[in-house]
């Protein structure tokens, strides 16, 4: 079986496909021993967009991960339960990347978008490498 630290590191370094062209979905297939596929990815969940252009516009994301068959593709296990998330904004042509109150200049703090401590995979790599070790060891137990 794989290595929590080699298992992080794929987690990590395993890039990301778009998988949905209507919404927002991204994922990451890291082949396990076995016949198990351990896929990351996170969606779209809310998106949140002012009818004024001068007003922010915010899309909310959040990550999951499913182990799966990966010949008959079944979900053996899967965590959706949106414990971690993050957002992006935008303001009129600026994004979170610009850093909007240095483009737009003082604005309420409530309007912006604050990303959460989990916007990228290398915050939950180790809990969601945990938690699929869990699940194999607990499934080989069987």
């Amino acid at each position: 079986m794989i290595e929590k630290t080699e298992l992080v590191d794929k987690i990590e370094k395993t890039d990301l496909e778009r998988i949905d062209e209507n919404r927002e979905v991204f994922e990451k297939h890291i082949f396990l021993d076995d016949n198990k596929v351990l896929i990351v990815g996170y969606m779209e969940e809310e998106h949140f967009e002012s009818q004024d252009p001068e007003e922010e516009t915010v899309n909310n994301y959040y990550w999951y991960w499913e182990i799966r068959d990966s010949e008959i593709w079944d979900v053996l296990y899967e965590n959706h339960d949106k414990k971690f998330s993050f957002c992006e904004s935008e303001h009129g042509i600026y994004s979170d990347e610009d850093r909007i109150e240095d483009v737009v200049g003082d604005i309420d703090e409530s309007s912006v978008c604050t990303w959460s401590d989990q916007d990228l995979i290398e915050d939950i790599s180790e809990y969601i490498a945990e938690d699929a070790l869990n699940f194999l060891n607990t499934l080989k137990k069987q």
